[in-house]
């Protein structure tokens, strides 16, 4: 009972984290059941079947206050679902450590991509223009689905990273998009590991926790998404990304927990300093600004409203 208590917590964190910033619940949790012993294909398939819940609790949480660019949960869901159910029947007979230097990496690069993006906007606010191309959701949601079941989270990493990247979203669409799409990529994946494992080699009863306390936390999540202004949003998510991923390389390249673990607490430390920097910036940016101020100063930037208006439709 203590151990489902746990996992409760730790899926309410997880849910918070990802649902907030577009990534983290299957990284978080998959490491949580790995590290105390739990198979890594019965790990992601726990984690998988957790996620149905908390994903379509999330996506109604972020629709309710639009967050959700419908035309990207359109084109990139049913790839997502496709890549993720051949991701789970693979996991069984392939090694997911074999690609995980070469994402990490990429991603890294991504993610230091994405604090420039917002870090580098001196006094002006991030615009949003255009839209991104089917062409590009297509393969994203194939590799971002096999990559989730195979590592037992990525859907986040991988399409919250790229669409950040594009300039072309702004974030709270990003993350809202993201988030409602993994619904679609849980089912499939969930579907995968039924046909490599069975529903013995499942635990229902830490899919069910971690379930609980995610649906739980899901609402004040897209609340999060909903109120931070796009600068901060896209510091945070950029800085998650570069410290989940230097960690991801730090492991795999065997360096020593001594220096691993001083290496990671500088990042984190340099994290929360940029995002503290975009908080204050933002907050001079927006000092004239009555229609910002009449929402807190946490609304989207108005170029980011407007651009985001027709995807709302």
């Amino acid at each position: 009972m203590k151990t489902l208590i746990v996992l409760g917590v730790v899926g309410a964190i997880a849910q918070l984290i990802d649902g907030s910033l577009g990534m983290a619940y299957g990284v978080t949790s998959t490491t949580l059941l790995v590290a105390a012993g739990i198979a890594p294909a019965a790990a992601s398939a726990s984690v998988h079947f957790a996620e149905i819940g908390t994903t379509l609790a999330s996506g109604i949480s972020h629709h309710r206050l639009g967050n959700v660019d419908w035309r990207i949960v359109r084109i990139l869901a049913v790839p997502g679902a496709i890549g993720a159910f051949v991701g789970a029947t693979l996991l069984s007979s392939l090694p997911a450590d074999v690609a995980k230097p070469v994402v990490g990496a990429i991603l890294l690069g991504l993610g230091l991509y994405v604090l420039y993006r917002f870090l580098a906007l001196g006094g002006r606010r991030p615009e949003f223009r255009g839209r991104v191309r089917t062409g590009f959701l297509v393969p994203l949601g194939l590799v971002g689905g096999t990559l989730d079941s195979l590592g037992g989270g990525g859907w986040g990493p991988v399409g919250t990273t790229s669409l950040l990247s594009s300039g072309r979203v702004e974030p709270r669409k990003v993350v809202g998009s993201i988030d409602t799409s993994e619904f679609v990529v849980a089912v499939g994946g969930s579907l995968g590991f039924l046909v490599g494992l069975g529903a013995a080699g499942i635990n229902w009863g830490y899919a069910l926790a971690l379930l609980v306390g995610g649906v739980l936390v899901a609402p004040l999540a897209a609340w999060l998404v909903k109120h931070l202004p796009a600068r901060v949003l896209g510091t945070a998510a950029g800085g998650l990304i570069v410290v989940t991923n230097s960690r991801t390389l730090l492991v795999w390249a065997e360096v020593p927990s001594s220096a691993t673990t001083p290496i990671l607490l500088a990042l984190v430390t340099v994290w929360i300093g940029l995002v503290t920097w975009a908080v204050l910036a933002e907050r001079r940016a927006s000092g004239g600004d009555d229609d910002e101020v009449g929402t807190g100063g946490t609304g989207p930037a108005p170029a980011a409203a407007a651009e985001s208006a027709p995807a709302q439709r």
